[in-house]
């Protein structure tokens, strides 16, 4: 795997593409046509299958009557039936006053940048040969009210997926706005933290391990972690997954920008190219990592004695790897790390009090010690 060969043209390529049908609002057929077209690209990479999956989207207040749509699933086969997914909606929408479903909606940004995103990382990972299996996924629905992760997130439980991370993409090629504001060098990873309603503590910890795993590896650029659901008041495809049990985060530009949103101006010409690859190379280094993480520690546990030192223990397969984190309990970053091979470790001079901890398989999201 070599992130640091995606290519700023072949993303412009797809979006541009992408951009020149008229709309490819869920319930035209603009989004079908620009599906077989994404399943077309992806079946041309060597080792990836791709599948248009079809699924009902019901009646509500974006949608007159029940209807069928499409969107696509590509898969990069692993070695084990464990998965990780990365994806972008397909789906564009002209939101504009007195605009119709057939309105022009280019959605260049927002979001044919995620689905470029997504299928440039499936040609750079598609001759790693991954431990586990890594899925490339072009939602629609989305603009309706997130309905094709809905479903596809319905699949996975009912299939019983071994899914364990999933990366959403969602207008990810802008580095400026209108407002004078402008950042090249990072881009937001939105998260969930556990509550009693839906106690998964997993969102966080991705988001925590995408940020730690890909610092300093794209140079000039990293993660900025927000930790809340989603942009205020807003939700995106990640979200749906988090809610049934999997580990879900949202990628999204720093500074968007609200009046090219939803309307015929989304186009290519007010995207960053640069941007977007350094985006996509974040994704495709989490995703190199997590399809090749071993199985996670399970019951990682902190010894409670009065000390200077910390000590940790956890269930693990015997010989394995692992990554032992801690970071400030003021502090949302890990701070540091150290590999082990062992099922437990003593962290000299570390106190427990000051300190939070986690355990995670090498390449894998950490789990929190308790």
């Amino acid at each position: 795997m070599q992130p640091l060969t995606v290519d700023p043209n072949r993303l412009r390529a797809t979006v541009e593409k992408l951009a020149a049908y008229p709309t490819r609002h869920t319930l035209t057929p603009g989004l079908t046509e620009a599906a077989n077209w994404v399943a077309e690209q992806y079946r041309a990479i060597p080792g990836i299958t791709a599948e248009v999956m079809t699924y009902t989207i019901p009646k509500g207040r974006r949608v007159p009557e029940d209807q069928q749509v499409v969107e696509v699933v590509a898969t990069l086969k692993g070695e084990s039936d464990r998965i990780v997914l990365v994806g972008g909606h397909l789906d564009s929408v002209n939101m504009q006053a007195g605009a119709g479903i057939d309105a022009r909606a280019p959605g260049a940004n927002d979001d044919a940048s995620g689905v470029a995103l997504a299928l440039e990382c499936a040609r750079v990972l598609a001759g790693s040969k991954p431990k586990n299996t890594i899925k490339f996924i072009a939602f629609s629905g989305e603009e309706q009210g997130l309905n094709g992760s809905r479903a596809l997130s319905k699949r996975a439980k009912d299939e019983a997926w071994k899914l364990e991370a999933v990366l959403s993409c969602d207008m990810v090629g802008n580095s400026s706005n209108n407002n004078g504001q402008k950042d090249i060098g990072n881009v937001r990873v939105f998260s969930e933290e556990a509550t009693a309603e839906n106690p998964n503590p997993q969102s966080r910890e991705l988001a925590r391990f995408v940020e730690f795993a890909t610092r300093g590896k794209v140079p000039k650029f990293g993660v900025k972690l927000v930790m809340r659901r989603d942009r205020f008041g807003r939700g995106g495809d990640h979200t749906p997954f988090h809610l049934d049990g999997f580990a879900a985060v949202r990628f999204v530009e720093v500074h968007e920008e609200y009046t090219r949103q939803h309307s015929a101006n989304d186009l290519p010409e007010f995207m960053d190219w640069n941007y977007l690859a350094n985006v996509t190379r974040i994704n495709a280094l989490a995703l190199g990592l997590l399809g090749n993480a071993e199985l996670p520690p399970k019951a990682v546990r902190i010894v409670n004695d009065q000390s200077h030192d910390t000590v940790l223990n956890w269930d693990g397969e015997p010989g394995q790897e692992y990554v032992v984190y801690w970071r400030d309990t003021a502090s949302a970053l890990w701070k540091g790390s150290k590999v082990v091979r062992a099922e437990t470790i003593k962290l000299v001079k570390i106190n427990k009090d000051d300190h939070f901890f986690a355990v995670g398989a090498v390449g894998g999201i950490p789990v929190p010690a308790r």
